[in-house]
């Protein structure tokens, strides 16, 4: 298993979220293209539908893209997110984790966020790579993995 890489990033209320403050806990770190758009507004919105559950196995989930702290803030209060998402508007955590990658959209090539997901251990290691996310299982799918990895 790996260490996850660790990083801080700032919230869409200007909170600073450690991942080096949440060992203990089990953590979902997952990394989404753009705010607003259909599948990350589907992927937020299922995460938030499954809150009662996440929180109450202690899993703490952290939505990470390279929007501005004042994108996420509006996605979230119109979506009413109750979990942390974090700006990473110079890509530096989403290089670390290894989903900064060369992407094809209406024939243009650029560098963008793919939309992967890491389950990090109460030790500080990723236990899972979600590689092929589908935001509308997604947050049912960390469910049965935590409680399949207690």
């Amino acid at each position: 298993m790996k260490k996850a890489p660790l990083f801080c990033l700032n919230d869409q209320n200007n909170t600073e979220h450690c991942l080096e403050k949440y060992l203990g806990s089990w953590v979902l770190v997952y990394f989404y293209p753009k705010d607003s758009t259909p599948g990350c507004t589907k992927e937020a919105c299922t995460f938030r539908d499954s809150w009662g559950d996440l929180k109450e196995k202690g899993i703490v989930v952290f939505g990470i893209s390279a929007d501005s702290t004042e994108s996420h803030k509006k996605f979230a209060e119109k979506h009413n997110l109750p979990f942390p998402i974090l700006s990473d508007t110079d890509k530096s955590v989403a290089k670390l984790y290894g989903v900064l990658r060369q992407k094809i959209m209406f024939g243009k090539t650029f560098s963008g966020i793919v939309r992967e997901s890491f389950l990090v251990n109460p030790t500080g290691e990723i236990v899972k790579h979600y590689e092929k996310v589908k935001p509308a299982e997604h947050a049912a799918q960390v469910l049965i993995d935590v409680e399949k990895l207690r």
